[in-house]
């Protein structure tokens, strides 16, 4: 099933996205990994009935995409009864378990009959040496090779999640072609954000992000896949110049022809950290994404939709008027705004530029003067 577009949706009153992490419990210790996760479930995790009053109220959203991540969400026993209510509310489910022996054959043939409708599953380098050294634990690269060929065997339809850095950006040729040996149906490339356990000497600088752009512009041309990153907003830019300058050379070759660009529909949804995106933890608490650690309300005393539409930071974050140095100058803010969980954790300023962007928009003066109040305002 292909994910749901993004027409018509006003990122002011509803997100496009939710993602919902219903534990931090998982035996896996990732490098990069934002969760604190731990063998067993917290105490204080949303229960069950707490769980389905959420769903509700993504129903009552009219959310998209809706995802259940960790953790683990395997290491929840009522996983099934979750997706298979949010499923009866026309909720479109999906989930991104751990790679680990609790991700079995039986397991994935049982989410499909509850009503999942995409399984994300992450591989982070082409061989089992660099996927397990990043996922902490031996055995996760061929655990997540096997989940991929029984998830095409249930006929539920797969992603895989990339998390590029230093240790594994020279591999993502490769990466790619094994996965262009799968049946898959998206590679989402996530570019590090330094929180948890992701630091910054894994960070790629703003030349290397450019550079891996240019390596996924290339290979969406050729791989039978769709291509989208999460964290890397400015990868929209960099879409956008590519396709003008490609259509002008062709019209100049073949004024007659069109070229029809799979990936360019990416570079529309405009979604950031605040902006069309929710995260919820395991406790309820809500946040402008898993990256961004500024609360801005929680469900066991708010609505979702008033935390949503009313919390000031996620106002502030809506409100592109508010960006500041390039981000704020740059003529493709409305659709990039760069990653403000990045620039917060880098500079401790919600609206700062995009510290690994290095796009100089037209007639930008670095200098421009900063919007103190925006600290106050967003509860930083």
């Amino acid at each position: 099933m292909n994910i749901p577009t993004h027409s018509g949706i006003d990122y002011n009153e509803q997100p496009f996205l939710a993602i919902w992490e219903v534990t931090q419990a998982c035996d896996l210790a990732c490098k990069h990994c934002r969760a604190a996760a731990q063998p067993i479930p917290h105490d204080e995790q949303l229960t069950t009935e707490e769980g389905k009053d959420l769903l509700d109220q993504i129903a009552e959203l009219k959310v998209p995409v809706f995802i259940m991540t960790g953790g683990d969400p395997l290491k929840r026993k009522d996983v099934f009864d979750l997706v298979r209510y949010g499923t009866a509310k026309g909720i479109h489910m999906a989930m991104t378990p751990s790679a680990t022996p609790l991700l079995t054959r039986d397991i994935i043939f049982q989410l499909k009959e509850a009503g999942l409708q995409r399984l994300a599953v992450s591989l982070d380098g082409s061989t089992a040496e660099i996927h397990d050294s990043f996922r902490g634990v031996p055995g996760t690269y061929d655990r997540t090779i096997q989940a991929i060929h029984w998830a095409n065997e249930a006929g539920l339809p797969i992603q895989v999640h990339t998390t590029v850095s230093r240790y594994n950006r020279h591999d993502l040729d490769n990466v790619a072609a094994l996965m262009a040996s799968k049946n898959i149906a998206m590679w989402n490339v996530f570019f590090l954000v330094p929180v948890g356990r992701g630091v910054d000497q894994h960070m790629l600088n703003g030349e290397e992000f450019e550079q891996v752009f240019a390596k996924l512009y290339e290979l969406s041309k050729k791989v039978p896949f769709q291509i989208k990153t999460t964290e890397a907003m400015h990868y929209r830019r960099y879409l956008l110049q590519r396709n003008v300058e490609e259509r002008k050379q062709e019209k100049a070759d073949h004024p007659e022809s069109a070229v029809h660009r799979k990936n360019i529909g990416w570079a529309t949804q405009r979604v950031n950290d605040g902006k069309g995106f929710i995260f919820i933890s395991h406790k309820g608490e809500i946040y402008p994404s898993g990256f961004l650690a500024i609360q801005a309300g929680n469900l066991r005393t708010q609505k979702l939709s008033s935390i949503y539409r009313e919390a000031p930071v996620l106002r502030a974050l809506r409100d592109t008027s508010l960006l500041e140095g390039k981000c704020g100058a740059c003529e493709y803010k409305e659709i990039c705004g760069g990653s403000r969980a990045r620039a917060y954790a880098v500079s401790g300023n919600l609206h700062a530029q995009e510290t690994c962007c290095i796009y100089q928009p037209r007639g930008y003066t670095a200098g421009e003067p900063v919007h103190e109040e925006l600290h106050a305002a967003a509860g930083a």
